[in-house]
This record gives C-alpha cells, structure tokens and sequence, in this order.
C-alpha cells in the first residue's frame, strides 16, 4: 500500500492502436509516468515511443523486465500472447491491466487469476465499457432493488464493419483481418465484443451466468473464404440464451453485420417491480427505467448518471491502495469459461450448457 499520490511507473507492451488510448489515458492522471514501451518491432517502437514521450524501449519483454524500472504494465497484446506475456509480469511481481479478453480459453485465464491473488497483486481486465456512467447507474438500481427480482433480459452488441467502411477497409487493411481468421489467433465477434456485451449483462444483473446455450454463423466474404494468408473463418454472428445464477433469463447477440450501427450497445432489463433500458449509441449514453405508478401506463423516464472513474484511473488507485477493483482477474476468468461453454454449445448443436465452476 502506498499514499494516495505516490508516482506510479506504467510499461506499455504493445504498440497497436488500442495502446495509444492506454498511454493517454494514464498521462491524464497526476503521479503517473509511462516510462517505457515494449514492442518487437523496432521501427514501430521507436516511432510510438517518440511521438508519446516514452523515454525507454525495449524489443523484449525478457529485457524488460530485467530492467525493471516499473510498477506496473498495461498489457496490450494480441489475445493469443495475453496469457504467456503476464505470467512472466506476475512472477517479477508486477501489477498488470491487461485487454480483454483475459485469455483465450478458461484455464489459461483461471492460471493468470490465481497467480496475480497468490502474489497479492492487482490484475485488471479493460472491459472498458465500464467506463459507462449508466451502465454502472443501472447496476446500482438493480443492486438497491429497484426492478424487484430479474426475470428477464435483452443484450446486443452491434457494429458494422463488415457492411460500412466507417473504419476503413477490412478487405486490405490487416487490423481488420486478423478478427476474420481463427489462424490469426481471432475468436470472432464472440471473442472480440461477446466479451463486452457479455460484461455489460452481468455486470448490470448482479449476476454471473449459470447456463446457456449459442448458435454462431460465419457468412461468406470473400472468394474461397480467404484474402490473402487470412482464412476467413471466424464466427461473425452469434446469438446466446442464458440463465443467470438470479434465476433470470434472457438473450443476448452481436454481429459485424448490424448496418447502421457502427458500434452500440443496448441492454433491457427486467424485474417484477420495473424495467431498465441502457444504451451507449454513437458514444452518446441513455438509462430509461419504468417504475412504480408508471407501471400501470408503462411510462418511461429518463435518469442521469454522474461520470464515473475510468477503469485506468481505478487501476492506479487499486496499485495506491492495495485494495482490489473491478473488473479483475477473477471476473475475467469466468467470463473466458462463458466464451469457452458457448464455443461448446455451438459444436454441440447449441444444446444448453451449465458453467462448469
């Protein structure tokens, strides 16, 4: 445990894209440096690096932690190194946030959580759209018992890449086609944003899922289903029923082929005392309930939510205070053994599926 202002060193590993929002983020907040990057591509680094101020860089993470002049890493490597990249993080006794998912299969990610509880370290999965003012106003509703008991729900996740090229061309473009090709280490839109959606259900519900059962599809995109060195095969679809361990059950979907929809999210719930509705569309947030008297006339009214601290700043605070913050390790491995059942539940003509705990 350290004050609440004690400087925290931050090593970026990774340079892609998703990196550049990490390194921003954590410069905003007072006490926090970046202090290095990590990164096998040389150029790449170097230019990263440059542009953010970055004063050192490593081309592995074996040198980097050799070094060790850091307190903390925020891991934004591919989904496939996630699991071999923070283990070693772990054992020099690093704290790490990590990108979602946490891993590619449940026991890689069961073996990332115990590690980080066993060396009393923080471990944090960037879910980041628990960022989301009302998405955590909604959870708060539920948790005072606002909606009675859940009964029921309705999630989707849906973006439009595949459809519009609002983010630039999936067809030439490589940061787009590693998430069509299981090759390439992708787990298609159920790995990719299920993991988001997913969050967002439980997170809100108070609950973990019990059970459920999946259907995937993969749409034809391309001439022999490839461009390139990338197989096209990765599930572009999905659809998912589940029971929470509430009693509660619902749907929940996302797709890459949602058109007009760029990247949004929506989720319903409801209980016997009332209905919620949470949307985050075109970055712009709502949270709607139906309570009380307005049952009868099913009027609905719209709540504000208060900005709410982002999951870096609650990282660093977490590393100040010793004290844990969500969405950890632990949260993170049993959403990997939702992906991994619904997988299962797929190859297994959708039949419904407990969660093996």
């Amino acid at each position: 445990m350290t004050s609440a202002h004690s400087p925290v060193r931050i090593l970026i590993l990774g340079t892609g894209n998703m990196a550049r929002t990490h390194v921003a983020a954590f410069q905003k907040i007072p006490g926090v440096e970046v202090v290095a990057g990590v990164d096998r591509r040389t150029e790449i680094l170097d230019a990263f690096c440059a542009e953010l101020a970055i004063p050192h860089r490593f081309e592995t993470l074996e040198d980097a932690i050799a070094w060790g002049a850091f307190d903390a890493v925020s891991n934004v490597t591919p989904d496939a190194v996630h699991h071999t990249t923070t283990l070693p993080l772990l054992q020099a006794g690093k704290h790490v946030l990590c990108e979602k998912p946490l891993a590619t299969n449940a026991s890689d990610a069961r073996e990332m959580a115990d590690l980080a509880r066993t060396k009393g370290l923080i471990g944090m999965v960037n879910l980041s759209y628990r960022n989301v003012a009302v998405l955590q106003q909604a959870a708060g509703l539920v948790a005072e018992g606002a909606l009675g008991a859940l009964r029921h729900f309705e999630a989707s996740y849906l973006q439009s890449w595949l459809t519009q090229p609002a983010w630039g061309d999936w067809h030439t473009e490589s940061q787009w086609l590693w998430r069509l090709s299981t090759e390439h280490g992708s787990k298609g839109v159920l790995g990719d944003v299920g993991v988001h959606i997913l969050d967002f259900v439980v997170h809100a519900a108070g609950s973990p899922v019990a059970g459920l059962s999946c259907r995937m599809k993969t749409f034809d995109k391309a001439d022999g289903g490839r461009i390139g060195d990338y197989v096209l095969d990765a599930n572009d679809s999905f659809t998912l029923q589940a029971e929470l361990e509430n009693g509660a059950l619902g749907t929940v979907s996302a797709t890459r082929f949602a058109s007009g929809h760029l990247n949004d999210l929506r989720l319903r719930l409801y209980g016997d005392k009332g209905g919620l509705e949470v949307r985050f569309e075109n970055r712009i947030e709502s949270l709607r309930i139906c309570d009380g008297p307005d049952l009868e006339r099913a009027v609905w009214r719209d709540i504000a939510a208060l900005p709410v601290p982002t999951v870096y700043e609650r990282f660093v605070t977490a590393i100040r205070t010793g004290k844990a913050a969500e969405p950890g390790f632990d949260h993170g491995a049993r959403l990997q053994m939702v992906l991994d059942t619904a997988e299962k539940s797929h190859s297994d003509a959708s039949r419904f599926l407990e969660l093996d705990i």
